[in-house]
């Protein structure tokens, strides 16, 4: 079947009370991204001309984040209902089919949106309805039926005690021809307990004019909105699983799916297994048989195949090459390249750093703005100072198959040539030739007898004061 044209209007205009944030409710992150964006990303992915969102609350904030995804924002200046927040959409000017949901509705997916296009130009109607059937549905508008064709839906504050039996309940989400909307819309009133007016009476008005309504049923999870801080942490959590679900169907080890949070653009290759406790996040992409272990946190990253991240690594923006072994508790911050069979152990922190490959840095070290070699040593306690008091930051170069000794600084701008020895403890602050031995330390003096004078002498003082203060307390 030829897919149809559509448009769409989201209405976005609450401010969410329930959910007790300054923040405005549709921008509350699901899974890493704004609620609001979701549900942009899956009416574009289904095909929408044009996506028209109506704003109220915090109106200038989320323009800021969803003007750039190419929809036009327009603002409900008053919050007089569902009805009133369409009209502010400018109706008259919109043309074929249109689409309205809501912004709160995260998990709507574009494979549901297309169902409904379906059944909308399978059932040849004016207006078509979005339904669920729930075990509680609370606080939804019921619908009405009389013989078996859809009649009314009636708001639950409205409702008879008889009505809210009814399980079938509205989930927000119509289809309907424009000229239908354009027509009807003006003709809806606020005759109801809350003096609003509701998008729902298109159902009554459109079987009056004799027009065809239908129904078309949905998942739960597309009725599912959000409201709550409680309702935003299960929409996550369902996100989170879901995306693991497919990373599992399609060959990647999940150890613990309920604790393991992966965002919708991270790839994750065949055969590499991620511990419970993992964040990967952005556009992360792992490769194959890589392993991320427990609690580590990746942002951006690009891992390539046969890679050991370790506990509670935490790395951003960076590139990790093939075999190279992260961690435990290291730190990867933004524009470094770790080359292949590289070795980056506990407490080591990287900043901008191109780092060859089979080189190693095994424990307590800081590494910024720096290029080091290949197959090179990087001794524990090793610092690149490389912020001057100018505040600019300066770079350290160090040479293939150089050794360095522990507890070494590296005084920014300086060179370190190939195959050289950095002695331990060394403050380097001027080049180093290939081949150079550099030892840049105090000379060490000792004195002999010194301590044990200086113990019997501390002992007596000691005495003295226990003695003072012990005949003070008598």
């Amino acid at each position: 079947m030829e897919q149809q044209k559509f448009s769409v209007i989201i209405l976005a205009a609450g401010k969410g009370t329930r959910m007790k944030s300054s923040l405005p409710k549709i921008l509350h992150p699901v899974a890493g991204k704004p609620m609001i964006t979701r549900v942009i990303e899956s009416v574009k992915q289904a095909g929408a001309e044009e996506i028209r969102v109506v704003l109220g609350y915090g109106e200038p904030l989320v323009r800021k984040v969803i003007e750039p995804l190419g929809v036009t924002c327009l603002k409900q200046t008053s919050q007089l209902g569902t009805a009133d927040a369409v009209k502010a959409a400018n109706v008259e000017t919109l043309s074929g089919n249109v689409l309205i949901l809501n912004g709160d509705h995260p998990l709507i997916l574009k494979q549901d949106i297309k169902l409904m296009l379906d059944n909308f130009a399978d059932s040849e109607s004016d207006l078509q309805v979005t339904t669920v059937n729930m075990k509680n549905p609370k606080q939804f508008g019921r619908i009405v039926r009389h013989k078996g064709d859809i009649r009314a839906i009636v708001e639950a504050k409205d409702a008879s005690s008889e009505t809210l039996k009814i399980h079938e309940v509205n989930t927000g989400i119509y289809l309907v021809k424009s000229d239908v909307l354009k027509e009807l819309l003006p003709k809806i009133k606020n005759h109801n307990t809350q003096k609003e007016y509701y998008l729902t009476d298109l159902v009554s008005l459109s079987l009056e004019n004799h027009l065809k309504v239908c129904t078309s049923a949905c998942k739960m999870s597309v009725a599912y909105g959000v409201n709550s801080q409680v309702e935003l942490a299960k929409t996550s959590q369902y996100v989170f699983k879901r995306n693991a679900k497919t990373h599992m169907e399609n060959g990647a080890t999940i150890i613990d799916p309920s604790n393991t949070y992966i965002e919708d653009d991270v790839k994750i290759g065949e055969s590499s297994v991620i511990f419970p406790g993992v964040f990967l996040r952005g556009s992360t992409l792992i490769g194959k048989y890589c392993v991320v272990e427990q609690n580590s946190f990746l942002n951006n990253m690009i891992v390539y195949d046969g890679v050991i991240i370790k506990t509670m690594s935490h790395l951003e923006s960076s590139i990790i090459k093939s075999k190279a072994v992260i961690g435990p508790f290291a730190r990867i911050r933004p524009e470094t390249i770790i080359g292949e069979d590289a070795r980056i152990g506990n407490f080591v922190e990287l900043k901008k750093v191109n780092f060859g490959s089979k080189s190693k840095a095994g424990h307590l070290t800081y590494l910024g703005d720096a290029e080091i070699g290949e197959e090179v040593n990087i001794g524990c306690g090793t610092i690149t100072c490389n912020y001057d008091v100018d505040k600019k930051k300066y770079k350290t170069v160090i040479g293939d198959r150089t050794f360095v000794g522990s507890d070494t600084q590296f005084v920014a701008p300086v060179t370190v040539g190939e195959d050289a020895l950095i002695a331990s403890g060394s403050t380097i602050t001027k080049e180093v030739p290939d081949g150079g031995f550099a030892i840049a330390r105090s000379r060490q003096i000792t004195k002999q007898g010194y301590v044990p004078t200086k113990l019997r002498e501390q002992t007596s003082a000691l005495q003295n004061v226990e003695t003072d203060v012990v005949g003070d307390k008598v």
